[in-house]
């Protein structure tokens, strides 16, 4: 079981609820609040089982608790508070011989030891002394209903961390609200707890006790010891008179002196803490799913917008759509224009060779061909970048969990500030890479007439205007200048490579091209990734906390199994 339980706190940990689900809160709660009792009260007690009975005297503000203590204990060991809220480290009352169960790695470990009192919420006060017997531990928590947040997270702490509640309220308070939610809990969970009605006068006492009574019964809690303490004064130190406290101090004493008493309390509780746990358990794995199946929604939102965003950039660079404008007319002046684009329309392939020899491109407007695309692919790039973070951004902003992450990645809605330097890189990149292509592929052609007259420069330049119309088998003055314009261009690579080897480098530049756009949007979809990635939600914490609860559960059923048949064999032996 303890295996078991440390497994199942590991999962608990690993389960992030970072998304503001509707109905999440509840359930970061709950896991804090798991985690916090398997650390501070379940495992450290399945470690010790035969310790001292922890007895968490708790309540609300201005019933009397550090009194009620100091009168059990017979001497001042604890301050109580004249002024409202009072912040101070809680008090642990125990006897000498018992020490050794309050040490750090211990019970409520996180919290440090101390021999004094300070005004620090994380320091854990011991207290030790003969007036309190051995396997008795008391321990005074702060106000359920301090209006200091820092006193009832403490508050909550170590009730949950205690064996016994003794429960402390008055007859001016005992129906506020606040206690009554913390005896809820201790009710669902099985929790032990006695009721102190601390303060009450002589008059009231058969009025309220019975009234108390009956709102205990019907809340789960008619079992509960329910003692009551008169009004009085307390002396000097802060001790009522013994009489006042003389039912619960001998209650307490004869638990600490019975061990199977004391060990049916702990077990109780223990059990109740372990089953509560284990059901609540299933209820996070549930809230995690949600989690898990939101940030797939949001990484699906961003990899369609991107997708969308390659799909056009693909279908652009390939439909003759970048064979305009400023690349067109830088083309036209390498290539020539009139009767030479004239002539695509009648019977090309009988007239290549007059055609390719009419090109009389030179140099300077080879190289403004080349800046012509570069600008052109550079300005598609981008535009779609920015549009598929509009559209990414736009499909998280219509999601109430992805409006919030908007709002701490205020600049994810537009293409990375890098991008475009990125993007010319890109194209200068790719441009090298067609030059080489086609330096590698004429290496032994060089010496032709035509590889001479167009020059390695002229074919990449040929080379990149057939890959943006590579698409539709475009001729002639059936898709109009650009594609007259590409076929041109590929005429003049057919009359120095040949057919077969234009179309494989016409693929490979295409692929390159595409291999490279892929790259630097996969990098532009990733900073929605790194949003979602950096939640730690991961799609297996359901299943692992499902099992681990599962794993606890088994383990208490066969346990108390196991208690079962052992009082039927006493039983029987007894009946024998």
């Amino acid at each position: 079981m303890l295996t078991a339980l440390v497994r199942l706190r590991g999962a608990l940990q690993n389960a992030a609820l970072p998304l503001d689900l509707p109905g999440v809160e509840p359930e970061r709660s709950s896991r804090a609040d798991m985690i916090d009792q398997l650390e501070d009260y379940v495992i450290p007690r399945l470690t010790t089982i035969d310790g001292p009975l922890l007895t968490v005297v708790g309540g609300s503000t201005g019933a009397g608790k550090s009194t009620l203590v100091n009168s059990l204990v017979g001497h001042r060991v604890t301050e109580p508070g004249v002024l409202r809220p009072t912040t101070r480290s809680p008090v642990l009352v125990h006897n000498p011989g018992d020490a050794e169960w309050f040490g750090q790695d211990r019970i409520l470990p996180d919290l440090v030891r101390s021999d004094r009192a300070t005004g620090d919420t994380s320091t854990l006060q011991l207290v030790a002394t003969d007036k309190v017997p051995m396997g008795l531990a008391i321990l005074d928590a702060p106000d359920v209903d301090s209006v200091e947040e820092a006193n009832r997270v403490l508050a909550s702490q170590l009730l949950a961390a205690g064996d016994l509640w003794l429960f402390v309220t008055s007859a001016a308070r005992y129906a506020d609200q606040v206690p009554w939610e913390y005896l809820k809990r201790a009710a669902e969970r099985s929790t032990s707890v006695a009721i102190v009605l601390d303060r009450t006068p002589d008059e009231a006492v058969e009025t309220v006790s019975t009234h108390l009574a009956r709102m205990l019964a019907s809340r789960g809690l008619k079992d509960s010891p329910l003692f009551v303490v008169r009004e009085g004064t307390p002396d000097a130190d802060g001790v009522l008179p013994p009489e006042l406290v003389a039912d619960i101090r001998g209650w307490l004493d004869a638990l600490a002196a019975d061990a199977d008493a004391r060990s049916a309390v702990v077990k109780q509780t223990l059990e109740g803490a372990i089953r509560v746990i284990g059901a609540k358990t299933f209820q996070v794995a549930t809230a995690v799913g949600e989690q898990a199946e939101t940030v797939d929604q949001l990484r699906d939102d961003a990899f369609r917008a991107y997708a969308g965003a390659l799909g056009d950039i693909r279908t652009a660079t390939a439909d003759g759509t970048l064979l305009r404008g400023e690349v067109l007319a830088r083309w036209q002046e390498f290539v020539g224009t009139g009767e030479l684009l004239k002539t695509l329309e009648t019977k090309v392939g009988a007239i290549r060779d007059r055609l390719v020899n009419s090109v009389k491109g030179k140099p300077q407007q080879v190289e403004r061909v080349t800046h012509a695309v570069e600008s052109g692919l550079e300005k598609l790039l981008l535009e779609h970048a920015e549009n598929a973070a509009e559209r990414a951004a736009a499909a998280w902003h219509a999601r109430p969990a992805g409006r919030v992450l908007l709002e701490s990645h205020h600049d994810i809605d537009r293409a990375s500030r890098d991008f475009r330097r990125k993007a010319e890189k890109l194209v200068r990149d790719w441009q090298q890479g067609v030059l080489e292509m086609v330096r590698t592929e004429g290496a032994d052609k060089r010496s032709s007439a035509r590889f001479l007259a167009y020059g390695v420069n002229g074919l990449a330049v040929s080379l990149m205007v057939v890959t943006f119309a590579s698409t539709g088998g475009l001729v002639g003055a059936e898709v109009g200048i650009a594609g007259g314009s590409a076929v041109l261009g590929q005429k003049l690579l057919e009359a120095v490579f040949g057919d077969q080897a234009v179309r494989s480098l016409a693929d490979r530049a295409r692929k390159d091209l595409e291999r490279r756009v892929d790259e630097l949007f996969a990098g532009e979809r990733a900073r929605f990734s790194t949003v979602l990635d950096d939640l730690g939600v991961d799609p297996r914490s359901p299943e692992l906390l499902r099992a681990a609860a599962r794993r606890v559960d088994d383990l208490r059923f066969a346990a108390q199994q196991s208690g079962q048949s052992g009082q039927d064999n006493a039983l029987s032996m007894g009946s024998d």
